[in-house]
């Protein structure tokens, strides 16, 4: 028996007030008060079949439930091709095979960053005490003209994981302030926030943010991974079953411990710019988005196989699809 769809998407937005403890104070009872914390959730990509991705690319309803862009990336020495969903502060990026470099289906990745210039810095020194030899490095990005530009300054703990990476990231000055990119004016002293990156598309659909996300990886990826949301001042539950829950004030993250063959993404929870007037279910590719009722959607991703492989270049930089080389 199918549960309805307001049963789905109310079951999910409950769970996901329980586990961060939005709705009442024992949710969080034994834990101290904590100011907010240094990086938030940016934005999370996942490698998915060709059927689905293709499908993301193509479904005239999902281009208009979200500001849907398809971009090619370009640091100078690789390219890889996404398929993007914009919202306020936070979005998605999906590649199909072949999309990007070295990636394999049920690969998945999730970027936390600085909204205020120089709050990286504080989050890589406490890392340092978690952690031994964090990477650092700054990204960059050709613009078009053969001269690469910086684009973001990046911290993480490893180069060497399963299935899942995470990375911490600031947006650099000359990147947000470059002319041909046309991003607006900083909004306060050292703005470098989600906000003036992804400007107001989304305003003119329904996604307004990524509130809730779940990604299925390996124990051994969680392990190397969660510490950097530690150092972020994230606040991180550590479930029973090995996985862990992340709360940045906004977004819950949920790792979900499987085998390696098992591993992608799961469940995305959007908030919507105002209640859906209709509740509505779309097939896209071997997905299900479920908008409404109320002021949220689910969108829900069939499990694929993924190749247990470790990723690591053994250069100190990761396979991942915008860390080209």
């Amino acid at each position: 028996m199918r549960t309805p769809l307001s049963g789905l998407v109310a079951a999910a937005i409950a769970s996901l007030v329980i586990t961060t403890g939005t709705s009442a104070a024992p949710a969080h009872a034994a834990e101290e008060e904590r100011p907010d914390p240094l990086l938030a959730f940016n934005h999370s990509w996942a490698m998915l079949d060709r059927e689905t991705a293709d499908a993301i690319e193509h479904s005239e309803y999902l281009g208009q439930f979200a500001d849907r862009r398809i971009n090619t990336g370009n640091d100078g020495t690789s390219t890889w091709t996404g398929r993007y969903l914009l919202g306020k502060e936070t979005y998605l990026e999906f590649f199909g095979p072949g999309d990007a470099p070295d990636a394999v289906a049920g690969d998945t990745g999730l970027a936390v960053s600085a909204d205020k210039d120089g709050d990286l810095a504080i989050a890589t020194d406490n890392l340092r005490k978690l952690v031994a030899d964090p990477v650092e490095f700054t990204q960059v990005t050709d613009l078009g003209d053969g001269d690469p530009i910086p684009w973001f300054d990046v911290t993480y703990t490893t180069a060497t994981y399963d299935t899942f990476f995470s990375w911490a990231m600031e947006y650099r000055d000359e990147f947000l302030d470059d002319p041909r990119l046309s991003f607006p004016p900083a909004a306060y002293e050292g703005d470098v926030s989600r906000d003036r990156y992804n400007r107001d598309r989304y305003l003119d659909h329904q996604m307004r943010d990524v509130i809730g996300i779940q990604i299925a990886t390996t124990a051994e990826d969680i392990e190397k991974m969660v510490p950097l949301w530690r150092a972020a001042g994230i606040t991180i539950r550590v479930l029973k079953d090995g996985g862990v829950l992340a709360f940045d004030g906004m977004t819950t993250i949920r790792l979900l411990p499987v085998p390696a063959e098992e591993a992608g993404l799961r469940h995305v929870i959007f908030a919507l710019n105002e209640p859906a007037v209709e509740p509505r279910t779309e097939t896209i590719g071997n997905s299900t988005l479920h908008v409404g009722p109320g002021a949220y959607a689910l969108w829900t991703f069939d499990p694929i196989e993924a190749r247990a492989a470790t990723r690591s270049q053994g250069t100190g930089k990761p396979l991942h699809p915008a860390f080209g080389g």
